[in-house]
């Protein structure tokens, strides 16, 4: 009997699969419990609608990032900060504060997770960043960091 899962079933499947299991193991245990519904022509064209659109949606998102990566080359974003001798900074620029001046300059809101600074920039000058906006998709652009 061919079933669609409705939530993840443990060595079955996940929700939204489209699954063929006997006939007793459906009627007695998957279906009373919601865990699947028959897949009848109706049901089979819904979620095959659900999977167009979820790739569709996917690739929307993942255009969006590729346009954003391409426009973040010619980004500069530019920071001021107290540093004493030789450029050196009190303390450090940490990713919240990139992803803050990334915000208010260029209007692109990255979450600070995503934005590949381990430790801080602690010096003046310019550096390249990296950001991972999507999966496969990361964008550089550049930090100038002066004294303030």
């Amino acid at each position: 009997m061919k079933v669609i899962l409705t939530q993840d079933v443990k060595s079955q499947g996940k929700k939204g699969d489209l699954i063929n299991v006997s006939d007793g193991y459906a009627n007695n245990f998957l279906l009373p419990k919601g865990l699947a519904k028959l897949a009848t022509k109706q049901a089979i064209n819904e979620l095959e609608g659900k999977k167009g659109a979820e790739q569709y949606k996917k690739n929307q998102e993942e255009q969006k990032a590729k346009n954003i990566a391409e426009r973040m080359k010619e980004m500069n974003v530019k920071l001021s900060a107290k540093a004493g001798k030789e450029g050196k900074l009190f303390g450090s620029i940490t990713s919240k504060d990139v992803a803050k001046a990334l915000k208010e300059q260029y209007n692109i809101e990255v979450d600070k997770r995503k934005i590949d600074l381990p430790d801080g920039i602690k010096t003046c000058g310019i550096r390249d960043v990296n950001v991972s906006l999507y999966a496969g998709v990361t964008g550089t652009f550049k930090v100038t960091v002066t004294e303030a």
